[in-house]
């Protein structure tokens, strides 16, 4: 079952040159291949141009520049909260990012609760909790950027966005895309943006 999402700002569109509609961001044993690549291909099927991460992305302990550069050139990003989200130090860190972008470039953000609760999320309860457990055991007192993981969930958590419980989950995608079309009606942005997704293509990104 779905909550309305966030609202969108049709003059920050044209303050920034935005490469991508949707920056996902998601935990890849969860839901690449499901949940996320179904998502992915809703949003391609209506020309919306979508960043996934590919695998060679995913290299060493710090998010590659490629990756930083595909937040900061989205105008929305999709965060997919699943059972092992806050397992992966990738996923947070990209939480952070994500939040950064919002605040500096007005980056819009829609949090997907698939399968957990949002309360979960908000107070690191279960999955989250155990997972965030682990990161201070291996981080040796480095207390800072647990607390910035934390608090990002937090913030997060408490925006409206769209939660899965045990719905249709075509139908759950088919709200996710509406509401993004919807905020991606801008008719500037969304030529700039069908341009650089025609050019992408030939990457096989979108």
């Amino acid at each position: 079952m779905a909550y309305s999402s966030s609202s969108s700002s049709s003059s920050s569109s044209v303050a920034f040159p935005w490469r991508n509609v949707v920056f996902l961001s998601f935990r890849g044993e969860d839901t690449r291949n499901t949940f996320t690549a179904h998502l992915h291909h809703a949003l391609s099927q209506k020309e919306i141009c979508t960043f996934t991460d590919e695998v060679e992305l995913r290299r060493g302990d710090e998010i590659s520049p490629a990756l930083l550069q595909a937040i900061e050139g989205s105008r929305i990003s999709i965060i997919v909260f699943s059972t092992n989200y806050a397992s992966s130090t990738w996923c947070l860190d990209e939480l952070l990012k994500i939040l950064e972008c919002k605040k500096s470039k007005q980056q819009i953000v829609l949090p997907v609760f698939y399968h957990v609760e949002p309360s979960d999320v908000r107070h690191q309860r279960g999955s989250f909790g155990e997972a965030l457990a682990k990161h201070a055991e291996k981080l040796n007192g480095d207390t800072n950027k647990l607390q910035l993981w934390e608090k990002a969930l937090r913030e997060v958590a408490n925006m409206s966005g769209f939660v899965l419980e045990n719905g249709n989950e075509s139908e759950f995608i088919e709200q996710i895309v509406q509401e993004v079309s919807r905020i991606a009606n801008d008719h500037f942005f969304f030529t700039r943006c069908q341009a650089s997704c025609w050019i992408r293509t030939s990457s096989k990104r979108c």
